[in-house]
């Protein structure tokens, strides 16, 4: 049987480990999370530095993924029927709302995020394509988790992290959730992963109304919310893209 190569298993975590969690780790905080000395782990930064996979910010040291490798896989995320039918829809949710468009998809027991389209103002912001985001938290991972029989397997599978004091673990909990998602067209995480963050999402369909993905506006609470509450404008909004999109798929009555 032939044998892995080491070096290319530890490059391929280390890549992960910056696709997940913080957008921007440290030397320390790359070799402690995947048991490396600190010299190991700076010689596969260095060549994944040099081949454009990692970035090193000027400023703080600390790394991310590089373009090239967001490059790649915007190339491969081209071909993809869904986000290739979803990028009119997603570029008008996106100038209606004012906020961030995310168009996600199950993956490895969470929600990958194919397509994203900025808030269209001129802050800074960071692409997160390819980023992985958790099913049972987010609004994404929420639709998908209630449309989709083995998002909704692996969500109760897998260990549900509490990120906030909002997030939802436990598992009766988190069913009834499920069964309000699909009652309303739409799921919400109000604070659920991120502190002052929300989010809107629903579901995208295919011709056979299989649920295939799901897209949603993320923003600051004070954005998304009035009077408590998620506008209902934004709702209204996320789900006729949603439905735009699965109609572009083929889908009917959406």
């Amino acid at each position: 049987m032939a044998r892995n190569i080491q070096s290319l298993e530890r490059a391929a975590a280390m890549l992960r480990l910056l696709a997940g969690g913080e957008r921007r780790l440290g030397l320390s905080d790359i070799a402690s999370s995947l048991g490396l000395a600190k010299g190991t782990a700076h010689g596969i930064l260095r060549t994944l530095q040099q081949v454009g996979f990692v970035e090193q910010d000027e400023a703080s040291g600390r790394y991310q993924l590089g373009a090239e490798l967001l490059r790649l896989g915007t190339t491969y995320l081209d071909v993809h029927e869904l986000r290739a039918r979803a990028l009119v829809w997603t570029d008008d949710l996106a100038r209606s709302s004012g906020e961030s468009v995310y168009l996600g998809v199950l993956h490895q027991q969470g929600v990958l995020i194919v397509h994203h389209v900025f808030r269209p103002d001129d802050s800074r912001q960071v692409l997160e394509v390819g980023a992985m985001q958790p099913l049972h938290s987010t609004a994404l991972g929420k639709v998908l988790a209630a449309y989709d029989p083995v998002a909704h397997s692996e969500a109760l599978e897998a260990d549900r992290q509490a990120f906030t004091d909002r997030t939802v673990c436990d598992p009766d909990a988190f069913e009834r959730i499920l069964d309000a998602t699909r009652a309303r067209g739409y799921a919400a995480d109000v604070e659920e992963t991120w502190e002052g963050v929300a989010s809107v999402a629903a579901p995208v369909h295919d011709r056979r109304r299989m649920p295939v993905g799901a897209v949603g506006v993320t923003g600051a609470v004070e954005r998304l919310q009035q009077d408590g509450e998620l506008r209902p404008e934004l709702i209204a909004a996320v789900r006729d893209c949603a439905r735009s999109v699965s109609r572009d798929l083929g889908a009917r009555r959406f």
